[in-house]
């Protein structure tokens, strides 16, 4: 069975970081992504890494703040935030797909229920 679960998030203040992890079950070869959403938006992708570690990115609406990594022996995918903003308020999730050599994430649906970061002003 397919399972991804994340955690992790929490109430932080501005400045403050958070490592947020998602465990995954019943998948193998995969590229991880992580998204965020909040109330009325589209989910949004903020990071991407290729199963073999070697290709990667983290988007601009990011400010180069966040840091994804994976350990494929525990089958753990993180997501290292830091010099969190009120902006950065969502709902995290993560996901399981296809990352090509040229950059291009194409998500499977493969999703956990989130994790909650709220940043406080």
């Amino acid at each position: 069975q397919v399972r991804l679960e994340e955690s992790g998030g929490g109430v932080v203040q501005v400045g403050g970081s958070l490592r947020l992890s998602c465990a995954s079950t019943g998948l193998t070869g995969y590229a991880y992504a992580w998204y965020r959403q909040t109330p009325g938006s589209e989910r949004e992708i903020l990071a991407a890494i290729s199963y073999n570690y070697e290709e990667s990115f983290v988007a601009d609406s990011t400010e180069g703040r966040f840091t994804i990594g994976r350990d494929n022996a525990t089958g753990t995918i993180f997501l290292q935030m830091t010099n969190l903003k009120p902006e950065d308020t969502a709902l995290y999730f993560c996901n399981a797909g296809i990352l090509s050599r040229s950059g291009t994430y194409d998500a499977r649906n493969y999703w956990g229920q989130g994790t909650r970061v709220t940043v406080s002003s």
